[in-house]
């Protein structure tokens, strides 16, 4: 299969990348720049804001996996404009499958379903009236773009929506803050750590969980056996930060000086996936509870000289 992915240098498309060449899958990467972690992908250095229709890779390619994006909530409250670019961008790649047919799959975010105060989401419960911050409302643009695209130029697609993703190829903090990474670094050198919403309870997707389901995804696209379907990737259970901080305090071996705040504005404070719909057409079932998932990360961070 011939898989081209958009934010190829990104944690969720470094990821992919490896699982699909793994399997022996030819993929090509986009990206604006280098990939940090490793030189095994081939990638092309551009920017899809002002990337022309000519500069992108030629193909053939069985599938787009588009997940190029600013993707920090608070970061685009401050900076809204690349929220606009997150549509921008959406759009280059979109037009691009359309011109040349290629079936698409997009990462959206579950930022969409906005800061909700119900315990578990379906997809079909999105309010597309009401966005919650920039970056929720960059999401609902591209899907709509991506849904009207199915319409008017019979596009198949797929829409993921994650869910606070971590693990392997996460720890670039210095260019985009995550926070469990983060935690994870000041708890292990005794740095003072604040929590923004203590009461928050997130659903938080091991990368490997992840991965299986973008790649069911392609495996069902391609073959046109599910299509033009909005899909949910989470592990389906929620968690408070203050649960995520004891967890890696306990996997660390050390005792965590915790500040807590309110919320930050545009931030969802509960969320937990309804993943029925990703179990039924993908045969979706993550593996990897928080408590299992964040000492593999600690493990990997460690491996690689970070903790």
């Amino acid at each position: 299969m011939r898989v081209l992915i958009t934010g190829s240098s990104g944690q969720i498309g470094t990821n992919l990348a490896l699982a699909l060449m793994e399997r022996g899958d030819k993929v090509v990467g986009i990206d604006r720049r280098p990939n940090a972690w490793t030189d095994r992908i081939t990638a092309r250095q551009l920017d899809l804001l002002t990337a022309k229709v000519a500069d992108l890779p030629k193909g053939p390619f069985d599938v787009v996996v588009h997940l190029a994006a600013h993707a920090k909530v608070f970061e685009l409250v401050q900076s809204p404009s690349r929220a606009l670019e997150n549509v921008t961008m959406n759009f280059a790649i979109l037009d691009y499958a359309r011109q040349n047919r290629i079936p698409f799959i997009f990462g959206s975010s579950r930022e969409v379903y906005g800061d909700i105060h119900r315990h578990v989401t379906e997809e079909a419960a999105a309010d597309f009236v009401v966005a919650e911050s920039p970056y929720s409302a960059s999401k609902i643009a591209g899907e709509a773009f991506i849904y009207s695209y199915a319409e008017c130029y019979q596009l198949p697609y797929l829409v993921f929506r994650f869910s606070n993703v971590y693990g392997r190829y996460d720890n670039d903090i210095e260019r985009m803050e995550r926070v469990l990474p983060l935690f994870m670094r000041k708890v292990s050198r005794g740095e003072p750590i604040v929590v923004y919403g203590k009461d928050k309870v997130l659903d938080f997707t091991y990368v490997d969980d992840c991965i299986a389901g973008i790649t069911r995804g392609i495996d069902v696209l391609v073959g046109r056996k599910v299509t033009n379907q909005t899909i949910n990737v989470a592990y389906g259970q929620g968690s408070t930060l203050v649960d995520a901080v004891n967890i890696i305090a306990l996997a660390l071996g050390k005792k965590p000086d915790v500040r807590y705040e309110p919320a930050r504005s545009g931030e969802v404070t509960r969320y937990v996936a309804d993943i029925s719909k990703a179990r039924q057409l993908l045969g979706y079932e993550p593996q990897t509870p928080l408590t299992a998932g964040i000492p593999k990360a600690i493990e990997w961070a460690r491996q690689r000289g970070d903790l």
